[in-house]
């Protein structure tokens, strides 16, 4: 399926665990005119351009960000500290009868001091640290899951104008068969040899077509309008899509053939719950590093000067004295840890049960899309059978009325039959196309490309790596 899908030309979304190099303008101040599109082309403007994906990559660098965090707190910390202590009046002691100055008036002193400290074991810091780790790898995830949301939108919005444009077209065609009607038995009303109600019937049929060849008009417009939202270009952008829904056709019937092996090993909400599991199980390990000791050292540097009655910095008697510390701090008892540490089993049992539910779901999806498709191929070929039968039938209504053994009726009616048919098959490929995007976003597939559009197309270059 998934050879399939980079056949049909659905964009596949990859890990941003590598760098992602997203050098483009705005394609709104950039390009104004008509742009010429691929399904290929719409997915790199959508990754490029698209506010959606941006904030992703946002959110995975204030992960890194907390990432850094998490390892400096094992880096030493230098500190520099000062004071200046002014004695105004100095207290004044009595013992026996007698008071003892405790030292003098109008004096200052002066203290500068040095400390460098250095963690030496700190078991939460590391337990910290990965699941900082995790953190990130999950940000990632959500990032990935973003992108394959959005070519999902943008796969099924293109193949929806696709839809649109040949409706539009088939409308066009019978709206041009029911005019040539209208034309041919004006003419032989006029020579005598058809009746007025024939020529009123086909005049109608006419009316009656125009206001849904209009409706298929604006429905392009619609579908472009939506696409260009997903693809995050501007308005006065005009696009071009020169495919049918039919060139995709042979290229669907080779997916029932690996529609059976689909896996959620890729599907970034199971990717998500598992990462969101391993974050727990590290939890644990965080809540229990809190009963572990810890061990720190401490290098204190100190000068001060004492008893200085002026201003003069430079007669001070400076004395100096430096330090040596290790700390070992062990935890005896603690509530809180406790409490945490049982919260944080409980919800990783919780998870266990989601993920159980989900995964059940997400089957459930995988196979409502694989038989959407095969029933969709099924109906593709039914409609195709039914285009050349409806076809035939309209040349056997339109000979037997010219030679005056058919009614209008037939006539209108063979022709509403062939329309039927060709919406019918457009629509049966859109279903089946659609599914597909569907079942390619669950199953996850990803993959890479390196693409390099010219300034025609959008100025950029995209290059996306898996890691």
């Amino acid at each position: 399926m998934k050879h399939l899908l980079s056949k049909v030309g659905l964009v596949t979304i990859v890990s941003l665990f590598s760098p992602c190099l997203v050098q483009a303008q705005s394609f709104a101040g950039e390009y104004d005119g008509v742009l010429e599109l691929s399904l290929r082309d719409a997915a790199e403007i959508a990754l490029a351009e698209n506010p959606t994906i941006v904030v992703a990559d946002k959110q995975v660098e204030l992960k890194k960000i907390s990432q850094k965090e998490a390892w400096q707190n094992l880096l030493p910390q230098l500190s520099l500290s000062g004071n200046v202590n002014y004695t105004i009046q100095a207290a004044e002691l009595a013992l026996g009868g007698q008071k003892f100055k405790m030292g003098s008036d109008n004096v200052s002193a002066w203290t500068g001091a040095a400390q460098l400290s250095l963690p030496i074991f700190a078991p939460t810091v590391y337990a910290t640290m990965k699941l900082s780790d995790i953190d990130l790898k999950n940000a990632v995830e959500q990032s990935r899951e973003s992108r394959l949301d959005l070519l999902n939108q943008v796969e099924k919005a293109y193949f929806q104008l696709i839809l649109a444009q040949d409706s539009y077209k088939a409308l066009q065609q019978s709206l041009e068969q029911a005019e040539s009607n209208f034309k041919n038995i004006s003419a032989m009303y006029r020579v005598g040899s058809t009746s007025e109600f024939d020529m009123l019937t086909a005049e109608v049929q006419v009316r009656n077509m125009k206001p849904t060849v209009i409706q298929a008009q604006n429905a392009v417009e619609i579908a472009k309008l939506q696409l260009k939202v997903l693809m995050g270009v501007t308005a006065n952008v005009d696009l071009m899509v020169n495919e049918s829904l039919d060139e995709y056709e042979s290229m669907m019937y080779e997916a029932q053939f690996s529609l059976g092996s689909m896996s959620l090993e890729n599907n970034s909400s199971m990717r998500q719950l598992r990462n969101s599991e391993d974050m727990l199980r590290q939890s644990i390990k965080v809540q229990s590093s809190m009963f572990a000791p810890t061990l720190s050292l401490a290098a204190t540097y100190q000068t001060q000067s004492m008893q200085n009655a002026d201003l003069n910095i430079s007669q001070y008697q400076w004395s100096n004295s430096s330090s040596l510390v290790f700390s070992l701090s062990i935890p005896i008892y603690k509530a809180s840890n406790f409490t945490k540490l049982k919260s944080a089993k409980l919800q990783l049992n919780q998870l266990g049960y989601t993920k159980t539910n989900t995964e059940r779901q997400l089957i459930m999806q995988i196979r409502t899309y694989q038989n959407n498709i095969k029933a969709s191929l099924e109906r593709v070929e039914s409609a195709k059978q039914a285009i050349i039968q409806s076809e035939k039938g309209r040349q056997i209504a339109e000979t037997r009325y010219n030679s005056g053994t058919g009614t209008i009726i037939e006539l209108n009616s063979s022709e509403l039959s062939v329309i039927e048919s060709k919406l019918s098959y457009s629509q049966s490929i859109f279903d089946c196309l659609s599914s597909m995007a569907d079942l390619n976003k669950v199953v996850g597939n990803d993959g890479a490309f390196i693409t390099t559009k010219g300034r025609e197309k959008v100025n950029q270059n995209i290059q996306f790596e898996n890691k």
